[in-house]
C-alpha cells in the first residue's frame, strides 16, 4: 500500500506541474502552422476599458494603441469599451503569432507570418478572416501587435490576419503594396493554413463558412479575397457575409480625385501606391520620375527599413500637397511612364466581380483619407447585388473606423 507521504508528493507534483505548464503545449506546431509566440490576453481591464495594447487608429488612419498613442486613440479607446463592453462571451483570449508556408510575387513558396486569436476556452462559431489596414513599422504588424480585429475572437470567433509580404518575417522586402494579388494571396495561404491547424489543437469551428472583414487597405483587400474564395476556393471557405470599410476600391478614382485636390490625406501612401503596384506588376518604372527629390532621396529609409511608424513616415514627408511630393510627369497620366502605372491601378482594382453572399460596406462621407468616391463607384456597380450600405458622416476615416468595427462586433 502507497504511503500518505508519498501520495501527497505526488499530488505536489501533479500541481506544480500544471501550474507550470505553458499555453505554448496547448497551441503546438503543426505541419502547416508553425507558432511562434503565445500570449494570454484580456480584452477589458477591471475598469471596464480595452486593454491599452489593443491596435486602434487615429483620425488619419495611422495604426496607434490607447497606451501609447494620441489623444484621439485614447478617447476611441473609451468609446470602443463603453459601446463593446459586456457583449463578449469571454474577456480572456489567446494570441497566437505563427507561420505558415505561402507564396512569392511568382508564385513560388515564400514562408510568411501573421497573428490567430482565439477564445481562451469554449466553442468556437467561425472563422473571421481579416486583411489589415495601411501600416509602416514592422512592430505594427498582426504578427508583433494586437490588432484590433482581433477582440471579435472574445465573441467566439477564431480571428486570423496575415502580415503580408513586407512584413513579419519578411520584413527585409518590399511590400507590394495595394497588389490585390499577392496581398490577397498572403490572405488566403494563412487561412489554408490555420484551418487544419485548428482541427489539430482541437478548436475546429462549428461552421466551415468563414466571415471575411477589412477596412482602408484591408477593405479593397477583402473584397480581392472574396472574389478569390468565390471563384477558386467556394468548397474549402464558403463565405457566410464580408464586412468592407473605408477601401479604396477604384484605384483609377482615387488617383483623380487626388490629383484634382491636389491633396492627399495620407502622404505616406503616395511612395507606397508607387513603389508597391511597381514592386507586385514588375513595371520597371523608375521612381525620379514619380518622386520629388527629398521624397526620392529619402523614401527606401521611410518606407522600406520598416522602423517608421505610419504618423512617422507622413511627418518626415512633410507635406499633403501632390505637387511638392510628386514630379510633374508623375502627376500627369497623359505622361508614357504614368500612363502604365495607372493602368496597374485599374487592374489592381477590385469593382471587377459579382458578390454571391452578402456584403456589409462601410464608409465615411467625411473622408479624406481614401475619398468617398471609392463608396460610390462600388454602390453603383453593386447596385444589383445582395450589398447593404452604410454611408454617413462619421468623421475622418480613423475615427471612422471605431463605428465599422462596433457595427460589425455588434452584427455579429
Amino acid at each position: 500500500m502507497m504511503k500518505k507521504s508519498t501520495i501527497l508528493i505526488l499530488i505536489l507534483a501533479g500541481v506544480l506541474l500544471g501550474a507550470c505548464r505553458q499555453p505554448a503545449l496547448e497551441y503546438a506546431d503543426f505541419d502547416t502552422f508553425q507558432v511562434l509566440s503565445v500570449k494570454s490576453s484580456e480584452l477589458f481591464d477591471e475598469d471596464g476599458l480595452i486593454n491599452p495594447e489593443v491596435q486602434l487608429m487615429d483620425e488619419d488612419g495611422a495604426p496607434a494603441t490607447a497606451n501609447a498613442g494620441t489623444k484621439t486613440a485614447k478617447t476611441n479607446s473609451v468609446a470602443l469599451a463603453r459601446d463593446l463592453f459586456g457583449s463578449f462571451n469571454s474577456n480572456k483570449v489567446v494570441q497566437i503569432a505563427g507561420t505558415f508556408k505561402g507564396h512569392d510575387l511568382d508564385g513560388s513558396p515564400l514562408v510568411q507570418s501573421g497573428k490567430l486569436v482565439l477564445p481562451a476556452s469554449g466553442r468556437i462559431k467561425n472563422m473571421v478572416i481579416v486583411s489589415h489596414f495601411t501600416i509602416g513599422a514592422n512592430s505594427e504588424a498582426p504578427s508583433e501587435a494586437f490588432p484590433i480585429e482581433g477582440i471579435l475572437a472574445g465573441k467566439g470567433y477564431a480571428v486570423l490576419e496575415a502580415d503580408y509580404i513586407g512584413f513579419g518575417v519578411t520584413a527585409d522586402r518590399i511590400h507590394p503594396y495595394m497588389h490585390t494579388l499577392s496581398t490577397s494571396q498572403s490572405v488566403i495561404d494563412m487561412a489554408l493554413a490555420v484551418k487544419p491547424y485548428l482541427e489539430h489543437i482541437g478548436r475546429a469551428p462549428e461552421s466551415p463558412e468563414v466571415i471575411l472583414v477589412g477596412y482602408s487597405q484591408g477593405g479593397s483587400t477583402t473584397m480581392a479575397v472574396m472574389s478569390r474564395l468565390q471563384r477558386e476556393y467556394k468548397d474549402v471557405f464558403p463565405i457566410k457575409k464580408t464586412y468592407a470599410g473605408g477601401g479604396p476600391y477604384d484605384l483609377c478614382a482615387t488617383f483623380d480625385i487626388s490629383m484634382e485636390w491636389d491633396e492627399t490625406g495620407i502622404p505616406c501612401a503616395i511612395p507606397m501606391i508607387v513603389q508597391g503596384i511597381n514592386e507586385g506588376e514588375s513595371l520597371g518604372l523608375k521612381m525620379e520620375d514619380f518622386f520629388k527629390p527629398n521624397l526620392l532621396a529619402h523614401y527606401k529609409e521611410w518606407i522600406n527599413s520598416k522602423k517608421y511608424t505610419v504618423t512617422e513616415i507622413n511627418a518626415l514627408i512633410n507635406s499633403s500637397y501632390l505637387h511638392e511630393i510628386m514630379t510633374d510627369k508623375g502627376r500627369d497620366k497623359t505622361n508614357n511612364q504614368t500612363a502604365r502605372l495607372y493602368k496597374a491601378l485599374l487592374t489592381n482594382s477590385t469593382l471587377n466581380f459579382e458578390p454571391t453572399s452578402p456584403v456589409f460596406m462601410f464608409h465615411s462621407r467625411d473622408d479624406k483619407t481614401v475619398p468617398f468616391v471609392n463608396a460610390e463607384r462600388a454602390e453603383r456597380y453593386f447596385k444589383m447585388h445582395d450589398v447593404h450600405y452604410d454611408f454617413d458622416h462619421y468623421g475622418a476615416h480613423g475615427t471612422a473606423y471605431l463605428q465599422f468595427i462596433i457595427k460589425v462586433s455588434k452584427d455579429l
